[in-house]
């Protein structure tokens, strides 16, 4: 009998019953299609560590891509490719000063983003 001392609980359900009214509740709720593909790309262009590193090292500050590209032990040719992934996910903006370009985070989404990433994989289990 699952639940005793020492057995795993049972994860499937062990009889079938449609639990109706929570299945209607949840369907009415439920994203388009189109939502959902774009939030499963923005999760898979979140993904990599390597923009994961470009968009933690642009919550601290605004960089361009020689500093990013130093600071991360890259070439700019890569950086810049990534920084390229990133702005297309509308994750990061940037603005020119001269001959040098400087990337940021797009928006305060993105820092929430993050923060509930690290808080919860950092959490205690």
């Amino acid at each position: 009998m699952a639940g005793n001392k020492g057995e795993a609980p049972q994860e499937t359900c062990s009889q079938t019953i449609i639990h109706e009214e929570v299945v209607d509740q949840v369907k009415q709720t439920i994203p388009t299609d189109e939502s959902l593909s774009k939030v499963a790309e923005l999760f898979k262009v979140l993904g990599d560590r390597t923009r994961t590193r470009i968009l933690h090292a642009l919550f601290e500050a605004e960089m361009c891509v020689c500093d990013l590209a130093y600071l991360l032990g890259m070439t700019q040719s890569s950086i810049s490719h990534q920084l390229r992934v990133l702005k297309q996910a509308k994750l990061v903006k940037n603005r020119k000063e001269g001959k040098v370009v400087y990337y940021s985070l797009a928006d305060q989404h993105v820092i929430h983003i993050f923060e509930q990433a690290f808080e919860h994989v950092n959490e205690e289990e």
